[in-house]
């Protein structure tokens, strides 16, 4: 990013949920946007009068949770392997021993993805916000 992004994003960050709201809604008039025109997430209301509600924010870390190894567990003990790095004896337990967190703190497209590898593989997988 350019230093002048940077610098703005610098001070982005010290802002309040309400001088953020505010600063959105000034940008929207100021380039005449509108909120079905906007591609991004969702921008949150401010809160009511006595700012004792903060504004709820979609989740940016995601975990991977295998719940079920799948008729075929061979296939899933196999990728299991290969994502967690695991000996065949402990992938094996760790497929058995479903539910099982696969991974946290993942972006949602590497949640995604490691969730279609593993229902690819016959697995039943569930991504959720961490």
């Amino acid at each position: 990013m350019s230093d002048k992004i940077n610098t703005i994003v610098e001070q982005v960050k010290t802002l309040t949920v309400v001088e953020l709201v505010e600063l959105v809604a000034q940008l929207k008039s100021a380039l005449g946007v509108s909120d079905a025109a906007l591609a991004g997430p969702a921008v949150a209301a401010a809160p009511a009068a006595g700012g004792a509600a903060a504004a709820a924010e979609a989740p940016t870390a995601f975990k991977v949770t295998l719940t079920n190894g799948g008729a075929n567990k061979i296939n899933a003990i196999k990728v299991i392997r290969e994502i967690l790095g695991l000996g065949l004896a402990d992938a094996k337990a760790f497929v058995e021993g479903a539910p099982k967190v696969v991974k946290e703190g993942l972006d949602k497209a590497a949640a995604d993805d490691l969730a279609k590898k593993l229902k690819d593989a016959g697995a039943e997988v569930k991504v959720e916000g961490a």
